[in-house]
């Protein structure tokens, strides 16, 4: 068994196929394919389930990419961390983003790849669910999720901003008057909104049900780009975060502010807090400790 094996592995279960994985990891499909079948006769296991094409994993596999994750954190962290015994840091940052939030993360990062040139990112545009289950297996380093006191057990949390929320519509189409509104003002606007499950949904959900307003959404979709667009064709009003920008997309956005709006929980900077912990992921979670008080969110 090698490192490369559990790459391999690991390849397979992101991209859930053979060719893609092979192409990621630099080798042909049959090599990826036969170092595959060598690990699986290595541990008297099969891990993949195959057909003409990747099918997917046994419920063996599944316990063993577990394990392969791990393995590859560690060997991650080993390097991270011998370079920052010879004074840098070097290797692949994974970070896990909420696509809505009043607080934009890539200046943050701009500012610690200015100070590590060495260091890469890998970013995903996730749930705050996904993204803390993807801490617990190691498919991420960090995350920036809307969490609270009940998962301070499990993570380390450092809060980055508190979002309010605004309501985003086209000016041509609609014209308010003053310069804030309320809840009740969403009864009779089509509404475009993010699907059930994310966060900042049931935070308008929360809000909507306590202001008593009950509203049929004229779109649904798991895309902020989808739902931007819905906006500037003036299909629909949207429920977006202050301080997010979207506003700038398009000359004929406005944004205005919501009274009495927030979600259910801020917008935390999470970390796990069982090992492993890459030196990456505590070296970028300093950074951002020293330069972001939550009060500017």
């Amino acid at each position: 068994m090698d490192i490369r094996q559990l790459q391999y592995l690991v390849a397979l279960d992101e991209l859930r196929h053979f060719g893609e994985a092979a192409n990621r990891c630099h080798v042909t499909q049959p090599a990826l394919s036969m170092r595959l079948r060598q690990l699986e006769d290595e541990l008297g296991l099969t891990l993949v389930r195959r057909g003409h094409r990747f099918v997917g994993f046994t419920e063996e596999g599944e316990r063993i990419l577990a394990w392969a994750r791990a393995v590859l954190a560690a060997h991650d962290g080993l390097h991270a961390e011998a370079s920052v015994c010879r004074g840098q840091l070097v290797g692949t940052l994974r970070v896990g983003m909420v696509p809505l939030a009043g607080f934009e993360p890539i200046p943050l990062l701009q500012a610690f790849a200015a100070e590590h040139a060495d260091v890469r990112f890998d970013l995903k545009s996730l749930s705050s669910e996904q993204i803390l289950a993807g801490l617990d297996t190691n498919r991420l380093d960090v995350g920036f999720a809307y969490a609270d006191g009940r998962h301070e057990r499990k993570y380390q949390l450092f809060e980055v901003a508190e979002t309010t929320m605004g309501l985003l519509f086209n000016r041509h189409r609609w014209r308010f008057g003053r310069p804030a509104l309320d809840w009740m003002d969403l009864e009779s606007l089509p509404l475009g909104i993010l699907s059930k499950g994310m966060h900042f949904r049931q935070s308008v959900d929360h809000a909507l049900q306590s202001a008593g307003v009950a509203l049929k959404p004229l779109v649904e979709t798991d895309s902020v780009e989808f739902l931007v667009q819905s906006v500037s064709a003036g299909l629909c009003c949207a429920v977006m975060p202050l301080g997010s920008g979207l506003e700038h997309r398009d000359e004929a956005l406005e944004l205005l502010p919501i009274a009495d709006s927030h979600t259910l929980a801020p917008l935390c900077l999470a970390t796990r807090r069982g090992d492993p912990v890459s030196a990456l992921a505590e070296a970028f979670q300093q950074f951002v400790r020293e330069r972001v008080s939550p009060d500017q969110g």
